[in-house]
């Protein structure tokens, strides 16, 4: 008969340490700051209409590992966008599609490892894809439009005119994942609990021409 393994005690304390270690590393979210707006309506943020081609370089990095290379996304408003991943040095690359907030790819375990989730990944392209939840808090901070969704509060989102600068997911008062439109225009997605960080430099942004056939893996 096969005897079951069950977990030792030393192998029990060093996987509760590692799990406690990740969630003291994920940061609180601070109180909302600005002052209260007058309209608690948030501003409808989509894709530019038609197909647009947008080049860009990125690199990613979980715990040790880290990798970089260039990739192309291809949009057709008012929800589709296929994404190509192509590694440094030509050693491999990947593609996913995403319509909605579904993923779509050959390799779908490995796209929704290292391709952030669908409203943290349509927030890099500048469309504000979030669940509508009840509750919005919205304030002004300088010229930043600033907003906590949900009750408790699920989602914060920073908007600069009709630009998405920040979309912060938040689980029981802690920032689990975040995409920041840096200054410089790079956008940066960090997802504390698991170290993992993905970095896209958009190097291009221009009308595309594309057929249906590209919504095909």
């Amino acid at each position: 008969m096969k005897r079951l393994a069950f977990p030792t005690m030393r192998s029990t304390i060093i996987t509760s340490f590692i799990f406690a270690f990740a969630v003291g590393c994920v940061p609180s979210a601070a109180p909302l700051k600005g002052v209260p707006a007058p309209d608690r309506s948030l501003p409808a943020l989509s894709l530019e209409s038609g197909h647009r081609h947008l080049v860009f370089k990125w690199e990613y990095q979980e715990g040790e590992i880290a990798a970089r290379g260039d990739g192309a996304v291809r949009t057709a408003a008012p929800d589709s966008a296929r994404l190509d991943f192509f590694l440094g040095g030509g050693l491999g690359a990947g593609a996913a599609v995403l319509i909605g907030d579904s993923l779509r790819s050959p390799h779908a375990d490995l796209a929704r490892r290292y391709i952030p989730p669908s409203s943290m990944m349509w927030a890099a392209l500048g469309r504000l894809a979030i669940p509508p939840l009840p509750d919005t808090t919205v304030r002004i901070d300088g010229d930043v439009l600033r907003a906590d969704v949900g009750r408790p509060v699920e989602w914060r989102v920073g908007i600069r005119g009709d630009t998405l600068v920040e979309l912060q997911h938040i689980s029981g008062g802690k920032i689990t994942e975040s995409l920041t439109r840096q200054a410089d225009g790079i956008l940066v997605y960090e997802a504390p609990g698991a170290r993992r960080r993905l970095e896209l430099t958009f190097l291009r942004d221009q009308p595309g021409s594309f057929d249906a056939s590209i919504w095909s893996l």
